[in-house]
Formats: structure tokens, sequence, C-alpha cells
């Protein structure tokens, strides 16, 4: 995947530099991208200097250094710090991972930083992800059956169609797929993205669920599933070593033999 940098012309200007403490044996330069739509600047690229041996071992635990000891003013999402809740997704030595699950001494130089690309910016590495939740919301991501459950006990399923929900309920929304995604960055209005469509699918395959020809209609569309051009970026980045183009492909196969 091509890395994110930053064109001739761009107008993201050099920012502050704040310096290691004097006597850091192991320092290391992040260059962080900085948005504040509250003032009347362009984004700038700070950078801040992180001596690793006062550090944790993961480009988030940089981020929380430089936000408590460095600079209070930095913005971005965290939450749980094992790679579960999906908060901490950004771009990161130009490529879309989690900073939690992205290990310092992975990035040669100076570790770069900038939000998700190709979403608007709230603030530094805080993108707007209204538009992707609202996709989210319109597949209906939850068991959807009209047979009363049975009494006193869970629907039931057998091994292999549990084993048929492998590979997707894994999945954390963190968009990182999305927004590797070519064709999510020029139809995002309306194209659902990988994220979204591994979520219709994880539900299309569950064996409990009894809305599965309502949610391939819903699907049938020439933006929503078939903007999927197999471009793979979305497995490449994935942090939890999915497989969304996968996911989209069955969909639709179950399009075509449905006919």
């Amino acid at each position: 995947m091509a890395e994110f940098t930053l064109p001739a012309n761009s107008k993201v200007k050099v920012g502050n530099t704040h310096k290691a403490p004097e006597g850091a044996g192991n320092a290391r330069a992040f260059k962080v991208y900085r948005y504040d739509p509250d003032k009347a600047e362009n984004p700038r690229l700070d950078t801040y200097e992180i001596d690793l041996d006062e550090c944790g071992p993961m480009v988030l635990d940089a981020l929380i250094k430089i936000k408590n000891e460095v600079d209070t003013t930095l913005t971005f999402r965290r939450s749980c710090r094992e790679g579960i809740c999906g908060s901490c997704s950004m771009n990161i030595d130009g490529t879309n991972t989690l900073a939690c699950l992205k290990p310092i001494d992975e990035v040669k130089g100076d570790v770069k930083i900038y939000p998700l690309p190709h979403m608007e910016v709230i603030k530094d590495l805080v993108p707007d992800l209204s538009t992707a939740y609202a996709q989210l919301a319109a597949v209906e991501p939850w068991l959807k059956s009209n047979t009363p459950p049975p009494l006193d006990e869970e629907r039931r399923q057998s091994v292999e169609e549990r084993e048929k929900l492998d590979g997707l309920w894994e999945c954390v929304l963190c968009f990182s797929c999305s927004t590797s995604c070519p064709s999510y960055w020029w139809n995002g209005e309306r194209y659902l993205g990988p994220a979204v469509l591994l979520q219709a699918y994880r539900w299309i395959a569950d064996s409990r669920d009894e809305y599965t020809g309502e949610r391939l209609d819903s699907l049938e569309d020439p933006f929503r599933l078939y903007r999927c051009h197999t471009i793979m970026n979305c497995t490449k980045t994935c942090p939890k070593g999915l497989n969304p183009a996968k996911a989209i492909a069955e969909i639709k196969k179950m399009m075509v033999m449905r006919r």
C-alpha cells in the first residue's frame, strides 16, 4: 500500500517541534497531524521527540505520553488499548491500523501519524465517522427473526453453522478497511464500503437470522454493493487480519445464486 505522504504543494505546514528531555538516551521523533477547526489555520505537522526508554512499546503509548506529559491539546480517540474497541484507528507509517496494536519498533525512521484518510477531520487525529455509522445502521446489524425464541434457552446453532461466522464477528468497526478503499473514497456516500458490507454478511451468514432475502434485496443496488472492484486494500490493511473482500465476494455469489 502506498505510503501516506504530503505532496510538495500541500497546505499542511511544518509545525512545532518538542525536543526530548535532556539526557534522553533513546529519542524517537513522532510527526503528528494537527488541525483545529476552531482556528483559522491550515493543518500542520508537529514533531514530538520521545525517549522510548520511558515509553511503552506501542504507538498509542507514545500518543498518550505526548498528551499527558508534553502537549495536552493533542486530540485522538482511544479506549481499550487491546485492539477490541477500534477507537484508535489512524494512519501510521502510511498504513491504516490501530495505534494500540502498532509496535513503534516496526516503523523505520520518524513515526508519521495522520487521521484516517479521505474523512472529514473533527480535530487532529479524530475523523468524522457519522456517515460510516449511518451506513452501518442501514444494514440492520442485529439478529432478525419472526420465529419466537425457545423458552428458557438460546437459539441453537450447529458447530458448522457457528464456524461460518469466524472471520466476521471479530470486526471491531475501526473503519481502517473502508478508508483504505479507493471506491469508498470516490463513492463514500453511496457505496457502503468493506467494513459495513462485512457486517452485513455477518448476519446474512448467520443461520439464526430469518431475513436473508430482505437483506440481499437491500444490497441489490449499483452502488451499495457493486462499487467493490476487488482492489484488496481492505484485506491488506485490516489490523485484525480479517478479509472483508471475501465477505463482499460471498454476498455477490449469493446474489447470483438466487437469480
